[in-house]
């Protein structure tokens, strides 16, 4: 299967207007790397996915090995990536994994053993329960899982986690929000609480066409209310294209504390974003609530 990227590396000092508005890759900020005192961040926007694993995996490879490319620590991708956002209960149970099975440490044995610490949505099983998870994988070994708690009513096969997740990595300690969860400020507010300075955030935003146009922009605005709620940054992967009358474009952001999207790939299109995050002005986050 052929991947093609748009790779986008974008500085804590470049606009969304900047970068949306060139083609290919993008590199603002030092020509000799990242900034003294930044942690290198990634997320994909990506094709769906729906019962594909191998699809799927064959995508995520490539992401892992781009971001590493970029020297990236983190790297997330979207909401359901692995077997796609399956709602209904039969697809659900017939696609989902146990995270002890021997067919999902098949699919980490396929990951790059170097690379970022990767974010990504599952189905998971849990006994007979189904949850709507994202897992932490760091070189092909699990770190550690959350499940999402703030369900919509359309996602009634699963049953909803019960605490945050927070997980670091090179100096960063981050929390993991999943789609809807993000309308809920006490969640964010957990995380915060917890001492994480940045929520990554899985989505899948496959939506009818007219409510992915109503919905395009309010995403991040939903986003950027808990970022300056928290003083905490945000990480966003989502998916792209179009199925059965749906339409998927995005976005795939970063957001500071301040609500400001700082970076961005263009709507619509597949694509890498990596940001260098200051890990100066994460540590003084608290100077912004």
């Amino acid at each position: 299967m052929a991947r093609s990227w748009s790779r986008h590396v974008v500085s804590r000092k470049a606009s969304v207007n900047q970068h949306r508005l060139r083609c290919g890759r993008v590199v603002s900020g030092p020509s000799n790397g990242r900034p003294v005192g930044a942690i290198r961040i990634a997320a994909a926007q990506t094709p769906e996915f729906i019962g594909d694993l191998d699809g799927a995996l064959v995508w995520m490879i490539g992401a892992i090995e781009a971001a590493a490319a970029e020297g990236a620590a983190l790297l997330c991708l979207p909401e359901g990536f692995l077997q796609g956002y399956l709602t209904t209960e039969a697809e659900a149970r017939r696609h989902a994994l146990d995270l002890s099975s021997p067919a999902f440490r098949a699919v980490l044995d396929q990951l790059p053993k170097a690379g970022p610490m990767v974010v990504f949505g599952l189905i998971e099983r849990g006994g007979e329960r189904l949850f709507n998870t994202a897992v932490v994988v760091e070189r092909g070994v699990l770190v550690g899982r959350y499940r999402k708690r703030h369900l919509l009513k359309g996602e009634a096969c699963f049953e909803p986690g019960d605490g945050p997740g927070v997980f670091t990595v090179g100096g960063l300690t981050f929390g993991v929000s999943i789609c809807h969860d993000t309308t809920v400020p006490a969640a964010a507010r957990q995380i915060a609480d917890l001492g994480a300075s940045l929520i990554v955030c899985p989505a899948n935003n496959m939506m009818r066409r007219e409510a992915a146009e109503l919905w395009k922009d309010r995403h991040n605005a939903i986003r950027a209310e808990r970022c300056r709620e928290t003083g905490l940054w945000m990480l966003s992967a989502d998916v792209t294209g179009e199925r059965d009358g749906r339409l998927a474009l995005g976005p795939t952001s970063v957001i500071d504390p301040a609500g400001k999207v700082v970076a961005q790939l263009p709507l619509g299109a597949p694509g890498l974003l990596v940001y260098d995050l200051p890990l100066v002005a994460v540590s003084e986050k608290s100077d912004l609530m």
